[in-house]
Parts: structure tokens; C-alpha cells; sequence
């Protein structure tokens, strides 16, 4: 798994930056648009979340974990919009900081460790996003990526009443993919080779599944899936909202933008990536998908 420090690298190196650009509590994850794109991405973001709620049956009084909560927008709709008892967890330091001034129950912890020792058992759990990192590339190369999967499910399992319900939202590798030994950031600009190479500066330590498939296999005998759908349209648009809010001038955030720009290699590939929307492309070359699932805990 991408550790603290890859996730720190990843998410509080932009803290600030995507606070200014998106929000206090901006979703860093694809939006649901369902082919009504003249909706704002707030708006877009809120049909998200109240999805997520209807299919985990969350209300008044759920007991909700939130497994890798970012800045905390599903926290806070599910506490204030269904009257929810919504805990969050996160390994980015800024993230958690971020939700903690703003009053919400979030934790510095690896999600996928915690036992119903730690907070008890849960009505429901959500993750965005959070999947996308359970697997590095030293773990793929060594043959371990369906391990780390199962072991996850088993962790969600233990943490679920029966037929208790899980909703992960993740992206994957589509058929296009190409094997690991070809990704080269020294490839020429534009190739698949390069874009990908970006992508893994975006995301240090992280490596996707394959398909959601992959992700459906290992999730049994365990569960069972309810729903599944692409989001990879609503993804490009919301990529594109980003990309219009990341570039609106602020002084501040133009000038924390230029400092780190100047000063970190690093972070110069990070903000190529959206420079030449590196994700875009990787959805629409069939690099790369994303999918929303829920699946429901299978009673024993």
C-alpha cells in the first residue's frame, strides 16, 4: 500500500492549494452527473453523496465509517444531511487537520488495520477513492495485489452487520493498460508511456487493480454486489471542473503554487498532470476506468 508518507506527499502537499481551488470540504473524487451535465459540480458532488446514503440505507442515527474520508464532504453530509454518526479515517496529516477544525470525528489511521476493537462495528462504510492505493507497485511485482484485497474485504467484513452494506467508488486499469516495465516518464510527451509515468508522480506507492473484476473477485464469498456502474464520464467532467478551478487566479494559492513550483521537482510532475489532463486521457485512451459498486455483507 501507498504508506503515510506517499499519501502525505500525494494530499497534504496540495492541501492548501486544493482548499483555495475547491473548497474547505471538496471532494477530491468523481462526481455524479448521470448525463445531466449542465449541473454544477457542487450539485454534482450532493447527487453523489445522497446516492451513496440511499443504497446504504443511511439515517437518522447510523453508525458510519468513512475509510479514507479526504477533507471530509461525505462526513459532513451524512452527519448533518441524514443526521448520521459519521466517523472519518485518513494517513494524510493535512487532510485530518482540516476536518478536525471544522468539528468532524476524524482519525490518523490506516483503514485497512482497524478491528471493532478501535470504534466499534458499523451500519454502513464508504469509500472513495481509497482503494486506488491498498496496492504498491513493489506489492504488484510481487505477486501480492489479490492478497491485499481479500485482506481488505475480511476487514470490512468484521466491521459490518449481516447483510450491512459497503459502497466503493475506485478507479482501474482498463484494457489498454500497459505491462509496468513500459511506463517510462522520459517517454516522449504525450505517449501512454508518459502519461502514465505521470500518473504514478501523481500517486507514489500506488497501484490499481484490474478491473472491476478484480476487484468483484476478491470481494467474494464475503459479499455479495448490488450495483455496480461506470463513472467514467462523470469523472472527465468533473476532471474538467477541476481543472477550470485550479487555474482561477488567488493570490494566495498562486503564491504557494509558485513556491513549490520553484523549489520541488516533484511537484512540477504533480501539476503536469493536470496540466495536460493526464486522467482524461487515461480514461478516454481505455488506460484507465472507474467504477461505483455496492455490495452487501453475506450472512453466514
Amino acid at each position: 500500500m501507498a504508506d503515510k508518507v506517499d499519501l502525505d506527499y500525494t494530499y497534504s502537499t496540495l492541501d492548501q492549494i486544493f482548499r483555495l481551488s475547491i473548497g474547505e470540504t471538496g471532494d477530491y473524487s468523481g462526481a455524479k452527473y448521470d448525463g445531466d451535465f449542465s449541473m454544477s459540480l457542487e450539485e454534482a458532488q450532493r447527487a453523489k453523496h445522497a446516492f451513496i446514503a440511499d443504497q446504504l440505507n443511511i439515517i437518522s442515527g447510523s453508525n458510519v465509517l468513512d475509510m479514507g474520508c479526504g477533507w471530509g464532504p461525505f462526513v459532513r453530509y451524512a452527519t448533518e444531511e441524514r443526521g448520521a454518526h459519521c466517523i472519518g479515517l485518513s494517513l494524510s496529516e493535512g487532510q485530518v487537520k482540516s476536518c478536525r477544525q471544522k468539528g468532524m470525528e476524524v482519525y490518523l489511521k490506516d483503514c485497512r488495520t482497524i478491528t471493532p476493537k478501535d470504534f466499534g462495528t458499523f451500519d454502513a462504510i464508504v469509500s472513495l477513492g481509497a482503494f486506488e492505493h491498498f496496492c504498491s507497485v513493489e506489492e504488484y511485482k510481487a505477486g501480492q495485489q489479490e492478497t491485499l484485497y481479500r485482506r481488505f474485504f475480511q476487514t470490512v467484513y468484521n466491521l459490518l452487520p449481516a447483510r450491512g452494506r459497503f459502497y466503493l467508488q475506485t478507479m482501474v486499469y482498463d484494457k489498454n493498460m500497459m505491462a509496468y516495465e513500459d511506463i517510462d516518464i522520459h517517454a516522449s510527451k504525450g505517449s501512454d508511456a508518459y502519461i502514465m509515468a505521470l500518473m504514478l508522480k501523481q500517486f507514489p506507492g500506488s497501484w490499481l487493480p484490474y478491473g472491476s473484476e478484480m476487484v468483484i473477485r476478491n470481494a467474494e464469498p464475503l459479499f455479495k454486489l448490488i450495483h455496480i456502474s461506470s463513472g467514467k464520464r462523470d469523472y472527465i467532467e468533473t476532471l474538467q471542473q477541476w481543472k477550470k478551478r485550479f487555474r482561477s487566479f488567488q493570490l494566495k494559492k498562486y503564491g504557494l503554487y509558485l513556491q513549490k513550483y520553484m523549489t520541488d521537482k516533484e511537484f512540477r510532475h504533480k501539476v503536469a498532470v493536470f496540466g495536460i489532463d493526464a486522467n482524461k486521457i487515461c480514461f478516454e485512451r481505455e488506460i484507465m476506468d472507474h467504477y461505483r459498486m455496492v455490495f452487501e455483507k453475506i450472512e453466514k
